[in-house]
């Protein structure tokens, strides 16, 4: 089992910034990737971004050139740095990450969820 832990969300003024984090433990394996999701009232939980083990990305488009995410693989965690941050980027963030065994199944896991609200 692996477990998700974030930090980092809250409140910030239109423009403002934000840095999420998410530290992973339990049973680790190599090959996975780790991302964020969001979900606003009403609405569904939707890919922001998410980086491979091998630090491949990929953004939503709505994020591209505002967020960035990284991780760093020794400590198991993910970051996504936001920059220009909108009331529609108002959501729910959930940390993701999906482990890859070696026969091609896939195991995935959710963190709790952290408020970012971004309001004048």
């Amino acid at each position: 089992q692996v477990q998700l832990v974030e930090s980092g969300g809250g409140l910030v003024q239109p423009g403002g910034s934000l840095r999420l984090s998410c530290a992973a433990s339990g049973s680790i394996f190599r090959d996975n990737v780790m991302g964020w999701y969001r979900q606003a009232p009403g609405k569904q939980r939707i890919l922001v971004a998410h980086i491979t083990s091998g630090g491949t990305t990929t953004y939503a488009d709505s994020v591209k050139g505002r967020f960035t995410i990284s991780r760093n693989n020794a400590k198991n965690t993910v970051y996504l740095q936001m920059n220009s941050l909108k009331p529609e980027d108002t959501a729910v963030y959930y940390c993701n990450r999906k482990d890859i065994r070696i026969d091609g199944t896939i195991n995935e896991y959710w963190g709790q969820g952290t408020q970012v609200t971004v309001s004048v």
